[in-house]
């Protein structure tokens, strides 16, 4: 198999390198956290380049890119911390507004892909515990309009979105995944309030509470589960690849503060115990990385197998998330968990991505229950 990447997509990556460099730098970044955890102005840089619009189809005035292109830009994104909801928007918005059978879906498309408009999936909820069919949003038809009452938490960029893709539930108990419906509700719907937070990181988050508001119908129940379940393996895969970017910058400013940190006279890195230390984190960023590969290539297979190799790279890369950041802030010392020193940051994003879309625990516990003749080990 070929693992080499394309001219285009080698291209793709510089492009988005050399942004990340120019116009993300660790204090452009700390300004961002102090003034709320987004920015209007990087958002649109990256819609100049292009990336927020890698999964729009082309009739939408997007790329029509696939995930392998995604898995390139966000390990840069990784590496530079970058705090704007590219995969939450970009990709999972995105997947389930093509998937969607609503005729708006189309302009928020096209508002994606410029940059002008901020569409974020609200999904999870307060007892659900990563579990996508444990909905208690209830979404009822009157006189022709759907509305919407209950509260989703954590919701991506929630206090700049435009608009929200809302799970709900149109029948069914709590835990009924075929009762659940997808629902886009607009801002400036009334009965919808938006309460902003930052995040452990530095992002930008928000509880949306929905009282009677009004919503779009994306997906009835039945469809939408399926929908659901694909655009959070795509969210899976992203954060994958972000993390792979995030360990591989934390390993290289790790190594560089070995090399100049002397001790009784020589370099830290002259030590064997630490330079077999770092050996293994570097081990552990390789397993992250053939783990991404893998989820990224696995996106468009069958659900079954989707899910099951989805939850497999989740449970490796928390692993290894969890050994490289744990490691690397040991070898720093105490400057390592300082909030003026970039290490700290690139350790506190990787704790968010272990604990985002199911955490380690809980995907070990999907992977033990598709296991079969083969012990989920081979596909």
């Amino acid at each position: 198999m070929d693992f080499d990447f394309s001219d285009d997509q080698e291209m793709l990556r510089d492009t988005v390198h050399k942004w990340v460099e120019k116009s993300y730098d660790f204090e452009r970044r700390r300004g961002i956290v102090k003034s709320g955890g987004f920015s209007r102005e990087s958002w649109q840089g990256l819609a100049d380049l292009g990336v927020l619009g890698l999964a729009v189809p082309e009739a939408q005035g997007g790329m029509g890119f696939g995930p392998v292109d995604a898995m390139v830009v966000i390990e840069e994104l990784g590496r530079g911390l970058v705090l704007e909801p590219f995969a939450a928007v970009s990709l999972m918005a995105t997947r389930l507004l093509v998937a969607s059978h609503a005729p708006s879906a189309s302009l928020w498309l096209q508002g994606i892909a410029q940059g002008k408009e901020i569409v974020a999936p609200a999904l999870e909820e307060r007892h659900s515990r990563y579990r996508l069919g444990h909905v208690e949003t209830r979404a009822e038809h009157s006189s022709g309009t759907w509305r919407l009452t209950g509260t989703k938490t954590v919701v991506p960029a929630g206090g700049q979105a435009g608009a929200f893709v809302v799970s709900a539930r149109t029948s069914g108990a709590v835990g009924d995944p075929n009762g659940v419906a997808l629902f886009l509700v607009s801002r400036g719907e009334g009965g919808a309030s938006v309460k902003p937070y930052p995040t452990q990181d530095g992002a930008s988050a928000a509880d949306l509470v929905l009282d009677g508001a009004s919503g779009i119908e994306l997906l009835p129940a039945g469809e939408a589960m399926l929908a659901l379940e694909h655009a959070v393996d795509i969210g899976i895969a992203a954060i994958c690849a972000e993390a792979v970017g995030a360990m591989e910058k934390l390993i290289a400013l790790t190594v560089e503060y070995m090399n100049t940190r002397k001790q009784f006279g020589v370099a830290i890195a002259s030590f064997q115990a630490l330079r077999h230390r770092i050996a293994d984190v570097k081990m552990q960023l390789e397993l992250a990385r053939s783990m991404s590969y893998y989820a990224a290539l696995k996106l468009n297979e069958p659900a079954p197998a989707r899910r099951r190799a989805l939850s497999q790279a989740k449970v490796q890369l928390g692993q290894s998330m969890r050994f490289v950041g744990q490691q690397c802030i040991q070898l720093h010392g105490g400057i390592g968990v300082t909030d003026e020193y970039a290490a700290s940051h690139y350790f506190k994003r990787l704790t968010v991505i272990e604990m985002s879309y199911g955490d380690t625990m809980f995907h070990l516990g999907e992977v033990s229950a598709r296991m079969q003749d083969t012990a989920g080990v081979f596909a």
